[in-house]
């Protein structure tokens, strides 16, 4: 099962992430801020992802990892 992760506390909440998700199942956090006062990317479904990495090649400031 595909495992993605995200290093919360450097995510500043730019959303690009959410946008290239062909699934869906990333969204950007409405309950939790992290360090820098953002509201960081988090996954929905874990077990609905494929593993396609869109997410993390968006990612400007590469917090996202995606293990297969």
């Amino acid at each position: 099962m595909p495992k993605v992760t995200f290093d919360t506390d450097k995510c500043k909440g730019c959303g690009l992430c959410v946008g290239a998700c062909p699934k869906k199942i990333v969204r950007l956090s409405h309950g939790k801020i992290n360090t820098k006062g953002y509201h960081p990317a988090e996954i929905t479904d874990q077990s609905a992802c494929i593993a396609c990495a869109f997410c993390a090649t968006m990612c400007p400031d590469c917090v996202i990892t995606v293990e297969k």
